[in-house]
This record gives C-alpha cells, structure tokens and sequence, in this order.
C-alpha cells in the first residue's frame, strides 16, 4: 500500500473485467474507488513471437479526490504491474505519457504512440 499526500492508504488493483486499474482510497465507511486507468491490450509479433502491449489511453480521479497525487500513485502502479507482467506499455493517455517524459527509467518497457495504435484503438478491435 502506498499512501496519499493526505496520510490516506491506497491500494491499485488490476480489474481486468473492466480493462482498467481501480485505485481505491481508505475512506470513513470503508474503501472508496477514487478513479481508474482504462487500457486495452494489443497483441502483434508473430505467432512464435508475440508481444502485447498495454495501451493506456484514459485515466481519471474522482475531483472529490483531486489534490492528493493519487493520479501518479495510480499510473505509476499501473505500469509498474504491466512491467512487471512483461508487457510493452504504450501511453496513449496525455497523463500516462506526461507520466513517461518524467521517468525515463520506463523506457526500456515502453513503445511510441503510432498511428498504427491510434487506428486499432479506434476500431474497438480486441
């Protein structure tokens, strides 16, 4: 768990069902879901050689939460899941790829935006 600049512990889980990563803040009540980072996996290579890359493409935090860095916590989490599953991490979100250009340290897990990518998001294909 890593906390908020509130002090607030949070947890990012993958919730593959929905294609996104849920960050989710200890609240009064319970848990609450604070926003989310929507990808869409795309596999290419060969049949022997596939490779998938992790299109990030929305992330969003609830504004009732906003102020409190949980957009990096989530994003950072996110990536750090996908890397850690040996995945190719493609920041199509303005967020995630703001995200990139700071830590350079992702590069070695990451592919550029192409228009290629654009064009298999936009068709809704799996």
């Amino acid at each position: 768990m890593t906390a908020d600049k509130t002090g607030a512990e949070t947890t990012v889980r993958d919730n593959p069902a929905e294609r996104r990563y849920d960050i989710h803040v200890d609240a009064p009540g319970g848990e609450a879901l604070a926003g989310f980072a929507e990808y869409r996996d795309r596999v290419s290579g060969t049949p022997d050689a596939p490779t998938t890359a992790r299109v990030f493409f929305h992330t969003e935090v609830d504004p009732d939460f906003g102020g409190r860095g949980l957009a990096t916590i989530l994003v950072r989490e996110a990536l750090d899941d996908a890397r850690a599953r040996d995945l190719t991490i493609v920041g199509v979100c303005p967020l995630v790829a703001a995200f990139l250009t700071k830590h350079p340290e992702y590069a070695d897990a990451t592919a550029p935006v192409t228009p290629a990518v654009l064009e298999w998001l936009r068709s809704g294909a799996a």
